[in-house]
């Protein structure tokens, strides 16, 4: 990836390394880049952080200083901006969003004509002409257009997908995210008891103690309110997360196991496979090698799930962390997609969460994060006694469980995770090498 995009857009602290001028300058590079000297129309979308009018004032200014029209619909998910993009037929979509990232961060993510987050070398020509080269001046200024009720054909396309869920009992955890603009209508519209909790966005409480990255208040209400399962969503409602009527979290590789199954059983899971990223549980693995279902892991990013996709004709994919991608109906991950998807399951077969995550036994999984040298982040591998030692221990867990030890794609890190059987004895073994490799490579 280049200097400024990550795996998933721009990001960071708002006004500080994200400032108002950055914001422009990628609004404007981003449109002669994708503009291509034509006349284009973008979609603008935000979340609900205290930054978002800085950063989308800044970075519709740059789209319409390269002579972009801009139709800025307010706060809606990620997903909403892709389907935006194709429904409006406009030529690119930018959504301004740090995702699960607390408030004082934001980012901003941008989209093709065809809804799709933008290739690496997309990325790199525009940074190209933030970091290097100064644009060319442009005369054209573009039109500005304000209107928020465009969420409503999301919402709308949202509602055809549903099947009749004969009442079932929900609570559904906003963030204080993007979702408070869109669930509480979705699923007023639909045949559920639905409690809407955390949809009182003000501007900094987005993922304070919520969402899909801190459960127990969703887990809590729906053991109180004894609910058939709890739902919840990021900051940008592009992740969706489960909650079963116990209290046992369904995260997305439990989804990937559920939907692809179901896909399989219809005739409809193509190329019969389920696209993962190296991340992706052993029991996920495990699950498709029983039910003969080929596994297809990727690097870690959404982006890099749907590449694989497009490239092979896969229907479905995604990351434990809950982005899904249904490729028959969206373009990226989209966490009210992928909770309609797994409840019309649930309506059909008239089961409980729980029993349609049976399918699957997930493995215990340590993680233990190193920060290293500059140096270290590229060289650890080369170095034959971290090399013995992983060696060593995946011969000891003989088949049953994995130790993948990679380099963060942001910062100076060394992520250390291994999966198996017995949790004491990972987290033995993840220790033992990430002492190891902080002795060496350690700041």
């Amino acid at each position: 990836m280049g200097r400024l995009f990550g795996t998933d857009g721009a990001r960071g602290i708002a006004g500080g390394e994200l400032t108002a001028d950055l914001a422009m300058k990628i609004g404007a590079s981003a449109a002669y880049v994708l503009g291509e000297s034509k006349k284009i129309k973008v979609i603008v979308g935000m979340d609900t952080r205290y930054s978002g009018d800085m950063l989308a004032c800044a970075v519709n200014a740059g789209l319409l200083s390269m002579g972009a029209d801009v139709i800025f619909v307010g706060v809606v998910p990620t997903p909403a901006v892709s389907f935006l993009v194709t429904h409006l037929k406009a030529d690119m979509g930018v959504m301004i969003s740090a995702s699960h990232n607390p408030a004082k961060y934001n980012g901003i993510k941008l989209f093709n004509n065809k809804g799709y987050k933008l290739a690496d070398e997309i990325e790199e020509k525009i940074e190209h002409y933030i970091l290097d080269e100064k644009l060319p001046e442009c005369t054209n200024i573009g039109r500005y257009e304000r209107d928020e009720n465009l969420k409503n054909k999301y919402i709308n396309f949202l509602y055809t997908l549903a099947n009749d869920y004969n009442g079932l009992k929900v609570v559904v955890d906003c963030a204080n995210g993007s979702a408070s603009a869109t669930a509480p209508t979705l699923f007023e519209k639909l045949n559920v008891n639905a409690k809407i909790i955390f949809d009182s966005p003000d501007g900094v409480n987005i993922n304070d103690n919520c969402g899909s990255t801190h459960l127990d208040a969703l887990i809590s209400k729906v053991k109180e309110v004894q609910a058939d399962l709890g739902i919840a969503y990021d900051g940008d409602a592009d992740r969706c997360l489960l909650v079963t009527n116990d209290g046992d979290v369904i995260d997305g590789d439990y989804v990937l196991a559920i939907c692809g199954k179901y896909l399989k059983e219809k005739g409809r899971l193509n190329n019969n496979a389920i696209v993962g990223t190296v991340m992706s549980n052993l029991g996920l693995r495990k699950f498709c090698e029983s039910e003969n279902i080929n596994f297809v892991a990727t690097k870690v990013g959404d982006r890099y799930v749907l590449e694989e996709m497009l490239n092979k004709d896969y229907v479905i994919g995604g990351e434990q962390s809950g982005h899904v991608i249904f490729k028959e109906y969206a373009n990226t991950g989209d966490g009210e997609l992928t909770s309609l998807m797994v409840l019309n399951i649930l309506s059909e077969r008239k089961c409980k969460l729980s029993e349609l995550a049976s399918i699957m036994d997930k493995y215990p999984q340590v993680l233990v994060n190193v920060n290293v040298t500059k140096e270290g982040k590229t060289s650890f591998g080369e170095d034959a006694e971290i090399n013995a030692l992983i060696k060593k221990y995946e011969e000891e867990l003989n088949g049953d469980g994995r130790i993948l030890i990679r380099d963060s794609g942001t910062e100076n890190l060394i992520r250390v995770m291994i999966e198996g059987k017995n949790t004491e004895e990972i987290s033995r073994m993840a220790t033992d090498i990430a002492d190891l490799i902080n002795k060496k490579f350690g700041i």
